[in-house]
């Protein structure tokens, strides 16, 4: 289904010199649906700020993978009450995974009643609509679909980079691990055609963009229930020989799903970086299991094994679960093991949080918090040093850097990543932002890499 993109071009106008702030919170799926209500919203007159006292409409994208996020949201909307007294006027919006889960938006209006719209994941290309009824009518819009929608294409994106873009592929996810509630908000896989995906990426190179991160809960899945006959690795080849683009990444991958004509389509394709984020959740067989993850320890370290075989200069990122209900301290140490042994570039470690209608939330041994964040500490602790070894092995090589912009902890110097995603941060002229430069390495940081450029 195509947006209609004409209807957005009547109101701008009207809107002149409006501001709206957008607050994101989540996974880089949120921040791509964050850049497209921004862009419908900029297509009928408003300006973006990130100060929400000056702003017109406020819009918070929520997240409900984890309880922080939906308690930041909370907090965020109750010191909105006395801006909202002072100027009746504002539009305050919420949307997003969170507003998906059965009952939530009743509660939010009960509890937040100033709050003007609530949408859920499924329908948000139609919020310039609940905009313009509140405005028009003054009537307060909830609308939530339970069921996932057909893939709307079309909608104007207001990117957040003018050299990296994140272009979803599908959406939804059919795994169900017991911890996770993205199914149950985002609904089943649902790919979109690749001749689509292709025209969104010929747009971007136009514009003069150079990478593009490809986007779904589990990217393997791509091409399921599709008319075209196309898996993943096919749709990677396709986009590799997309002329002007420099760099193609993506995420997630699920272990289970991530085949061998995967790697080969990584080896064999020079655009596609050499890094793969690859979620292991937990080193234990036992506890994988009640995660229903449908791999093994043994299984993901093959694989592993393999994508470094087929590709040595890959880097492995991941994301760790700690706390998942009956976890022992041997549990974690099986985990401190697989960590050194996969050595991986970057580790995303959360303590595990109870989600409602999740199958681990009926599970008995929930695990006391102070002993969470106990075994967190441990986790971050090894992952940080593993990480910090493998910057050190940085040290004297060169890179190529594609250069993003300047470093958030200090303006004067440059910042970029290398193919296999590390971060390097070096002295430069701010014309080459949006380039590919080549820069030797001269000091490995926990984190990040110094580097100088080689001319």
């Amino acid at each position: 289904m195509n947006f209609d993109i004409e209807k957005l071009d009547n109101e701008q106008a009207t809107n002149k010199n409006k501001l709206f702030c957008i607050s994101t919170f989540g996974c880089q799926m949120n921040e791509e649906d964050s850049e497209k209500l921004s862009g419908m919203l900029k297509r009928i007159g408003y300006e973006r700020t990130e100060n929400k006292e000056e702003a017109s409409i406020i819009i918070f994208n929520t997240c409900c993978v984890r309880e922080n996020a939906e308690n930041k949201v909370y907090g965020n909307l109750g010191r909105l009450k006395k801006q909202k007294e002072k100027n009746p006027d504002l539009i305050i919006a919420i949307c997003g995974c969170m507003m998906q889960q059965k009952g939530k938006a009743d509660e939010m209006l009960k509890r937040f009643p100033y709050v003007d719209i609530i949408f859920g994941t499924h329908n948000s290309y139609k919020f310039p609509e609940y905009l313009n009824r509140v405005k028009t009518e003054g009537v307060q819009v909830k609308e939530i679909v339970d069921k996932e929608t057909e893939i709307v294409e079309g909608l104007p994106i207001d990117r957040k980079s003018d050299t990296k873009a994140f272009v979803t592929i599908m959406y939804g996810c059919n795994n169900f691990c017991t911890y996770c509630i993205v199914p149950y908000v985002r609904g089943r896989e649902r790919s979109r055609k690749p001749k689509d995906i292709e025209n969104e990426i010929k747009e971007l190179v136009a514009k003069g963009y150079k990478e593009v991160t490809l986007l779904g809960q589990n990217v393997n899945s791509y091409g399921k229930g599709l008319e075209e006959s196309i898996t993943f690795a096919d749709l990677l080849r396709r986009i590799n020989e997309i002329k002007g683009l420099e760099r193609i990444r993506f995420m997630t991958s699920h272990p289970k799903d991530l085949t061998l004509d995967v790697v080969y389509a990584i080896r064999d394709c020079d655009k596609v970086c050499e890094q793969i984020h690859l979620p292991v959740q937990s080193g234990s067989n036992r506890i994988l299991k009640e995660m229903n993850r449908h791999y093994t320890k043994e299984q993901y370290l093959e694989l592993a094994k393999k994508i470094r075989s087929e590709i040595p200069d890959v880097t492995f990122t991941t994301d760790l679960i700690v706390g998942f209900p009956g976890e022992t301290e041997e549990d974690v140490n099986e985990t401190i093991e697989l960590i050194k042994e996969v050595r991986f570039d970057a580790a995303f470690t959360y303590l595990y949080s109870r989600r409602n209608y999740t199958p681990a939330d009926k599970m008995e041994n929930q695990i006391p918090d102070d002993v969470k964040h106990e075994r967190f500490n441990k986790l971050v602790k090894i992952s940080n040093d593993v990480i910090a070894q493998g910057n050190k092995e940085a040290e004297g090589k060169i890179y190529e850097v594609l250069v993003e912009g300047t470093s958030k902890n200090d303006e004067s110097r440059l910042t970029g990543r290398t193919r296999n995603a590390r971060l390097v941060n070096f002295e430069g002229s701010k014309e080459l932002i949006g380039q590919l430069v080549n820069v030797k390495i001269v000091k490995a940081n926990s984190f990040s890499l110094i580097g100088e450029v080689i001319k």
